[in-house]
């Protein structure tokens, strides 16, 4: 993950704020929770349940009711003034919660739950919308990943410091928690001055519909086909993540038969996690927004949580065995792993998501589509603690049925997703699998737009070009190619998923090649980028061949932009037809250096085949001399 986004004025300012806004959260939240358990109830003689879900909801009510409300701010007035305003409310909240814990006003701090909550809602919808005014579009995977790093820590770091300040005991404890408390609002304030300003894209009044403006974002949001899909992705995450987390103290005490530490050590395992897939995220990415990467990590939080789901539990600890001895079994590091490795399937899911959803939502309502996700995340979290009053109360099942039931729903997420998009799952699949194989350096990928049409044109040196182009492109290529290959009986359901369009020469079959063009044509208009070997047959002796005419048909009917590419590196390989027919000699490297060059991009009006044929000539010879010098 780049680390010169924290040395950047216009991202660094912003990170530390939400950090340290979320680190405030949890360490208040926590630290109630862990008074209310073992001091007040006794105390006031108050029922466990009815506390613990009062406490709750009086968080989760204000994300119901105000996030539309905040999605409006957010898309109204300038951010930068209202995250600074929004951290003023955390100070003056904060400031009456150190009052209220030094008097042990017990009731006024759960009012201050909901002060809380509503701060945290109406401060989600700006939090991501104005990523996109202060980050260049290939720098948003980069900021949503470091945004969900320094989340994800925050919450681990201010639970274990809610446990650590209230080991202190009596008056101490309050009176450290409500310095921490404070001076963390402070330090909030000082760090949310120093962002740059965001001005609105639509300034205007704010009308005051807090439940009706949470039922009309909700409709907006999921009416926008572009939107609703990560929507429903988004807080499916949030539906998993709630029922792992809510069910870890009870894992902890009832499989782990572990003391309170086991599930600090199971919390820090599931946040590493999430930081390190984040951190994988950004690097597979490069940049670039990689949807692929959303069933690639259902699928890994499906492992995980399959394997924990059917850990025993463990035979070798005691009921409350400290941490310290839980260190020295082997299936508490499993049940560890496990967690870790849900966490690094959620940091792939997530980022990919909120990144997509801050592209494709418009600029002057991005802040109140980003609210709708905070509601519907809200709702998903209150069926999150229904289905497990379900499935463990009224039906009698134990943890690990609900476990495996949570991972049975990540599988069917990533089903749903693979089916559902195909490609750029397999695009994903594809570029690993190109990079097992070659040592692949690409040279100007970012010249590939990151939406709307274009068409590609590269040298044809093997077999294997297609697959290499559709690996390393950053969006999935539709791509021509010979239709006997097409209708392969083994291979054609594959060609149909990666997009491919067959193509005859016109002497066979004249109406299949206008069949083709307007396959082509209908793909470029959609906004796809196409692919095309403009010298229409692999390579005889290494050079760039002849463009046919083809080319100039398809450009004079859609013109879009005109990349050239060339590959070097390839030529007698197994899969070329240098050193002998391809696939007729016996492989003589493994993991051989390939380089892809990417030129500059052509205009369409007025561009000549013959002028395409020379930048793809340059670019075979830059490429040629590249991986023969590495």
């Amino acid at each position: 993950m780049s680390r010169e986004l924290l040395r950047r004025p216009r991202f660094a300012p912003f990170f530390w704020t939400q950090a340290l806004g979320a680190f405030n959260d949890n360490l208040f939240k926590n630290a109630l929770l862990l008074l209310m358990t073992f001091v007040v109830i006794e105390q006031r003689g108050w029922d466990t349940g009815i506390v613990n879900n009062l406490a709750a909801g009086l968080f989760i009510l204000p994300f119901l009711l105000f996030s539309a409300w905040g999605g409006l701010l957010a898309d109204r007035l300038d951010k930068q003034r209202l995250i600074v305003r929004l951290k003023w409310l955390e100070l003056a909240t904060m400031s009456v919660a150190a009052g209220a814990l030094i008097f042990e006003a017990w009731e006024l701090l759960l009012a201050l739950l909901f002060m809380m909550g509503t701060q945290s809602a109406l401060f989600g919808p700006v939090k991501y919308a104005i990523l996109p005014q202060h980050l260049k579009p290939d720098e948003l995977v980069s900021g949503n990943a470091w945004v969900e790093l320094g989340t994800f820590l925050a919450i681990l770091i201010g639970t274990l410091a809610a446990a650590a300040l209230m080991a202190l005991g009596g008056e101490l404890a309050r009176w450290a928690l409500s310095a921490s408390l404070v001076s963390l609002s402070l330090l909030g304030v000082m760090a949310a001055g120093k962002i740059p300003p965001a001005p609105s894209a639509s300034p205007g009044p704010v009308p005051w519909r807090p439940l009706s403006g949470s039922i009309a974002v909700m409709r907006e949001g999921l009416s926008n086909r572009r939107l609703r899909w990560a929507l429903l992705g988004i807080s499916a995450f949030w539906f998993l993540g709630a029922s792992y987390l809510t069910q870890l103290p009870a894992y902890a005490r009832d499989i782990v038969h572990g003391a309170e530490g086991a599930t600090s050590a199971l919390l820090a395992a599931f946040a590493i996690g999430i930081g390190l897939g984040s951190l994988a995220c950004e690097r597979v990415s490069r940049g670039r927004l990689e949807t692929g990467l959303v069933p690639f990590g259902a699928l890994i939080i499906f492992a995980g949580g399959l394997d924990l789901a059917l850990r025993p539990a463990l035979a070798e600890a005691q009921m409350a065995t400290p941490l310290i001895e839980l260190l020295g079994i082997a299936g508490f590091w499993r049940m560890w792993v496990d967690l870790g490795v849900i966490g690094f399937g959620g940091g792939l899911y997530i980022v990919p998501l909120y990144t997509l959803l801050q592209i494709r939502s418009p600029e002057d309502h991005r802040a109140r589509m980003i609210a709708a996700n905070n509601v519907l995340n809200a709702l998903l979290m209150v069926l999150s603690a229904g289905a497990g009053i379900l499935v463990l109360g009224v039906m009698g099942r134990d943890i690990p049925d609900f476990l495996l039931l949570l991972s049975l729903i990540s599988g069917l997420i990533a089903v749903v997703c693979m089916l559902r998009d195909p490609r750029p799952f397999l695009r994903l699949n594809i570029f690993i699998l190109i990079h097992l194989m070659y040592r692949l350096h690409l040279k100007g990928r970012w010249r590939i737009p990151a939406e709307g049409a274009a068409l590609v044109v590269c040298n044809h040196v093997s077999f294997m070009d297609a697959l290499i182009l559709g690996g390393a492109s950053p969006r999935p290529l539709r791509f021509l190619m010979d239709a006997e290959i097409y209708h392969s009986p083994w291979l054609k359901w594959f060609f149909r998923i990666a997009g491919a369009i067959p193509v005859d020469s016109s002497r066979k079959d004249p109406a299949g090649v206008r069949r083709s063009l307007e396959e082509v044509g209908k793909a470029l208009r959609e906004g796809e980028v196409v692919m095309i070997f403009p010298e229409g047959k692999l390579t005889r002796d290494g050079e760039v061949g002849r463009f046919r005419r083809g080319l100039e048909l398809i450009l004079a009917r859609d013109p879009v932009p005109v990349i050239p590419m060339a590959l070097g590196g390839l030529w007698g390989s197994w899969f070329s037809h240098g050193g002998g027919p391809a696939f007729a000699k016996f492989p003589r490297r493994l993991r051989g250096r390939v380089e892809l060059c990417v030129g500059r991009t052509f205009d369409p009006v007025g561009t000549k085949a013959v002028e395409l044929e020379e930048a793809v000539r340059d670019l075979h010879r830059k490429a040629t001399r590249l991986a023969r010098s590495r």
